[in-house]
C-alpha cells in the first residue's frame, strides 16, 4: 500500500472544503470556530508526550498538523495565502534567527545566544512597524500566549533588568503572603472583583515559582490533574468494592478513602 505524503494531506483538505462535493462541517468552518481545536490538539501533543506514547505522539502531530493545514486551505481560499507561504515564512524565520548556524555570527555560550535571538525579534518587530515607541523590557510579549505563559515571560524580562527574587525563599514567602489576603477577603465577605484580584496575585507568583524551580507551569497541571483523576478515580473503584458508592458517602467518608487510595499509592512505590 503506498504511503501518503504532505500533498495528499493537502489535496484531502482542499475536496472537504469544496463547496459542493465537501463536508458540510468542514465546509462552514472559519479561522475563528477552527482556532480552540488547534490549541487543544497542541495540548494533546502535550499530552502524549508526558506519557511517552510515541504511537499516541504520531497520531496527535498528525492532527496539529491538519490544523495548519486547514488554516492554510481557509487563507488561500480567502487569497491571503497557502500553505506554501506558511512553509517559506517559517523557514525564512529559522534562517534568520539562526546566523551561527547558517551566517558567520558565533555566541560565547548559550545565554549569548538567547540574547541575539531576542535582538533579531526586536529587529523583526521594528521592521513590521510594532513597538518602535516602546522601549520597555516587556515590549513584544504577546497577548496571544496562554496566560500561565504570558506571566511567565514578563516575570523573565523583568529579571533580564535585575527586577527579580534571587532564589525561590522569598518567592515562598510572597506566597504566602498573598494567600492570607485571599483569606482576609473571604473573612470579609468575599466580594468577587477583589477575589478575582487577589487570587490572580497567587497565579502570579505561583508562575514566578515555578520559573525559579525550574518546573514547567503548565506540565505541572498537567501531572497534578492526571493524579487526581487517576486517586479519584481508585477512590470510586473502592466505594465500589465495599458496596457503597462515592456518592452516597459523606465529605468524611470520601476523604478517608481519599487519605487510603494515597497510602496504598506510596506502598505501591516502595
Amino acid at each position: 500500500m503506498s504511503r501518503h505524503t504532505l500533498n495528499d494531506l493537502l489535496d484531502i483538505m482542499t475536496r472537504l472544503r469544496d463547496p459542493e462535493r465537501g463536508c458540510p462541517w468542514d465546509v462552514k468552518q472559519n479561522f475563528a470556530t477552527i482556532a480552540p481545536y488547534t490549541i487543544e490538539e497542541a495540548y494533546e501533543v502535550a499530552d502524549a508526550i508526558d506519557r511517552q506514547d510515541w504511537h499516541d505522539l504520531r497520531d496527535e502531530l498528525g492532527d496539529l498538523l491538519l490544523q495548519v493545514v486547514f488554516h492554510a486551505q481557509m487563507a488561500k481560499e480567502a487569497g491571503l495565502f497557502d500553505f506554501n507561504d506558511v512553509a517559506h515564512a517559517i523557514s525564512d524565520k529559522m534562517l534568520r534567527r539562526h546566523p551561527h548556524v547558517f551566517g558567520d555570527t558565533s555566541y560565547d555560550d548559550l545565554e549569548a545566544q538567547k540574547q541575539g535571538w531576542e535582538d533579531i525579534k526586536r529587529s523583526e518587530r521594528a521592521a513590521k512597524g510594532e513597538g518602535i515607541d516602546d522601549t520597555s523590557a516587556l515590549a513584544g510579549v504577546s497577548h496571544g500566549l496562554p496566560e500561565w505563559k504570558r506571566a511567565t515571560k514578563l516575570q523573565q524580562r523583568a529579571a533580564k533588568v535585575g527586577f527579580d527574587w534571587p532564589n525561590a525563599a522569598p518567592v515562598l514567602d510572597k506566597l504566602a503572603e498573598e494567600l492570607e489576603e485571599v483569606r482576609a477577603e473571604f473573612a470579609d465577605g468575599a466580594d468577587v472583583e477583589r477575589l478575582q484580584d487577589e487570587i490572580g496575585d497567587v497565579l502570579f507568583v505561583t508562575a514566578n515559582l515555578t520559573r525559579h524551580a525550574g518546573v514547567d507551569f503548565s506540565q505541572a497541571m498537567r501531572h497534578a490533574n492526571t493524579k487526581f483523576e487517576r486517586r479519584f478515580r481508585r477512590m470510586e473503584a473502592l466505594a465500589e468494592s465495599e458496596g457503597k458508592p462515592l456518592a452516597e458517602r459523606d465529605l468524611a467518608a470520601q476523604e478517608a478513602l481519599w487519605r487510603q487510595v494515597k497510602v496504598l499509592e506510596r506502598a505501591s512505590q516502595e
